[in-house]
């Protein structure tokens, strides 16, 4: 073992054989002892850099004490993706370290606390032990402000042996201490104090640096949650009712940030909005389709165990057409399952669900701009097909800090649907239910319209066209086929798939969601090693025409997804039945962030076990990606063909009030 204390003339290395911007850190620590606000401040830090990062945060279900590991990719070239391992490595988590330690790659660095007894011993490998009480004792902290303290060390360490800047830390707390001058001039004093105690002691015998770039000019830097909540204030929400979930509490409280700022009657100074935080989620939902029906724009937000309790309600709002926004933000189930750990679990459920025939909108968003976009076209969605619209994001996007470019103001104005004015029912007349244009969508009066025919009952037992009680069977027939029919108008109206055709390709990707930035750097990988893959990724349900078109323009299109069961892959074979021979599930689910590995070693042994339609020469089968920077043989998983997954925890972390208002009146 190299423990990395030596005097500072010690050689560094070499310029030509330094690795810049292209490696990745996890910072080992426990739940709850602040270490949060000294990761995100080397993210953010590298973020102004200009260099591509992102964050993923692995922490456990517990409020504290339990191990935590936070997961920083640099990337020179954009990938954001979770790596397989991570090269530099900050253990600061006796608990954990040997386990911690065992995982750092050959040629590794590892930060640790010098005041620890011993450390587990490598030869490949190169410590640095670092006096932590040493500063904490300067600084007089008592108590849990010590634990905080003791973070700082680390991110002042770590800025010198990866040339950091401190300004750019600096600047990283003032941000995250909304400028707190005390606060962070006390913070910085540790790191500064860590800074130079390194420069002194620790010889940069490694190869990993940082250095500037300007990649992220431009950019800003949030979580998914958070876009969310900015894209329903755009949406013109004004009323949110939710029951805390993790990880879905998120988006609830920067919604309630966000109106409290943006929602307010400007002569009085009253809220213009409500939030409430209800008793349980089936409270929750029943105010929902309530002020739904009312009119407001009415949103919450869940997990999957949420969800269940709501189906009952959602189907309700299914069958009495009342619009309502359900942002799930999934993690992995069933039961209670892992709740700090990311899926795409509730797929099928959400699509389905509800007793008896039915069948949702589904929004997907992949990105911080959907989750903004989405935040907003999801009430339009509702108001225009008086339905349900469920958003599946999830723990990753959602909890965690990604890169994107400024929003762009909602190009269109709100749009409210086929809503009725008194006007336009002493004109026309009004049947609740009745199909008029063809398109399955009926229209719809909102209370208080004064015309004494405009009053309806909207009920979840059987009715005829005029919302009057039925249990006529050609009544039940009419209806439901009515409620096909508009399902098949939202196949124009959802947001289209992403499509990138390669010339050549006889290889489909079809994927959605967060697994996007895995599977752009694997079909990078996949295309310099002659494998060449056309990509499609779906932003909504149901799907339109053009899944079918690409599916038929490959030989075989792989289904990559982040759950058990290849959700995804039994709905695309349900609703695509004659092409259902051409799709293929790769199905994975560990709780964490896809990697470019996992699908890269897939994909490689599915082909290669894969029937061709006219022999071909035998070649050596190709088993596992051959990243020379990671560690592994890529060998396959006993039994099903598939590659391993990665194992262990450390294997990796305006308002719109303004806007226009388009109702379609008759």
């Amino acid at each position: 073992m190299s423990n990395g204390i030596a005097p500072r003339p010690a050689a560094e290395v070499a310029p030509e054989q330094l690795i810049v911007n292209d490696f990745a850190i996890v910072a080992a620590t426990a739940n709850g002892t602040g270490s949060q606000t000294a990761n995100l401040a080397i993210l953010r830090a590298l973020f102004k850099m200009g260099i591509p990062v992102n964050g993923k945060n692995i922490f456990p279900s517990n409020i504290q004490g339990l191990p935590t590991w936070y997961h920083i990719r640099l990337s020179a070239d954009g990938y954001t993706g979770r790596r397989y391992t991570s090269e530099v490595l900050v253990a600061f988590n006796q608990a954990t370290v040997v386990q911690d330690i065992q995982t750092l790659p050959a040629g590794g660095i590892c930060l640790v606390n010098g005041d620890w007894r011993s450390v587990p011993q490598r030869d490949d490998i190169t410590i640095y032990a670092v006096p932590v009480n040493e500063f904490i004792r300067d600084t007089g902290s008592k108590g849990k402000l010590k634990d905080y303290m003791a973070n700082m060390v680390y991110v002042g360490a770590l800025a010198h042996l990866l040339d950091i800047p401190l300004e750019r830390l600096e600047e990283a707390l003032s941000f995250l201490f909304k400028s707190k001058q005390r606060t962070v001039d006390s913070n910085m004093a540790v790191v500064r104090a860590a800074h130079d105690w390194a420069a002194a002691n620790l010889a940069r015998n490694h190869p990993y640096r940082v250095v500037p770039m300007n990649e992220t000019d431009g950019l800003i830097m949030m979580t998914g949650n958070e876009a969310a909540a900015l894209g329903a204030v755009f949406g013109g929400v004004s009323f949110a009712a939710w029951y805390p979930i993790t990880p879905s509490t998120s988006v609830i409280e920067a919604l309630d940030g966000y109106l409290a700022q943006m929602r307010r009657d400007p002569q009085t100074g009253e809220a213009t909005y409500a939030v409430v935080q209800a008793e349980d989620e089936l409270a929750a939902i029943g105010m929902v389709v309530g002020a739904g029906f009312a009119g407001a724009r009415a949103m919450t937000a869940t997990s999957g165990p949420g969800i269940s309790l709501m189906a009952e309600y959602v189907g309700l709002a299914y069958f009495a057409e009342v619009p309502a926004v359900l942002w799930d933000i999934q993690r992995v189930g069933p039961s209670t399952g892992l709740p700090t750990r990311t899926s795409q679990g509730d797929v099928l459920f959400t699509y389905y669900l509800g007793h008896g025939d039915t069948k949702n909108v589904v929004l997907l968003p992949a990105n911080l701009a959907e989750c903004f976009e989405y935040g907003y076209r999801a009430f339009d969605l509702a108001d225009t097909l008086q339905t349900p619209v469920f958003v599946l994001s999830d723990l990753d996007l959602g909890m965690n800090n990604w890169m994107s470019p400024p929003f762009d103001y909602p190009a269109e104005p709100l749009r409210r649907g086929k809503v009725l004015s008194a006007e336009d029912v002493a004109e026309r007349g009004f049947a609740r239910y009745r199909d008029i244009d063809g398109d399955g969508i009926p229209y719809r009066t909102l209370p208080g319209n004064t015309h004494p025919l405009a009053a309806y009952f909207a009920r979840g037992t059987g009715h005829n066209d005029a919302a009057v009680y039925s249990e006529r069977p050609e009544d039940w027939e009419s209806n439901m086929l009515r409620l096909a029919r508009k399902f098949d108008t939202a196949r124009g109206l959802v947001p289209a798939p992403v499509v990138e055709m390669v010339e050549g390709a006889t290889i489909g990707i079809l994927a959605y969601g967060t697994t996007e930035p895995a599977l752009r750097e694997a079909r990078d990988r996949l295309a310099a090693a002659g494998v060449p893959t056309s990509f499609m990724r779906l932003r909504a349900l149901p799907i339109n025409g053009d899944v079918a078109a690409f599916v038929a323009a490959h030989d075989c299109t792989y289904v990559v997804e982040l759950n058990r069961d290849g959700q995804m892959h039994v709905i695309l074979s349900a609703e695509l039945p004659g092409l259902a021979t051409r799709l293929v599930s790769l199905a994975h689910l560990d709780g964490m962030p896809l990697t470019a590995r996992w699908v890269v070693e897939a994909i490689l042994a599915q082909e290669a076990a894969r029937p061709r339609p006219a022999p071909a020469p035998r070649q050596e089968r190709v088993e596992g990606a051959t990243e020379t920077d990671l560690p592994g043989n890529g060998s396959l998983s006993p039994g099903n063909g598939l590659p391993r997954g990665d194992s262990g925890l450390t294997d990796m972390g305006h308002d719109g009030h303004n806007r226009e208002v388009i109702t379609d009146s008759m």
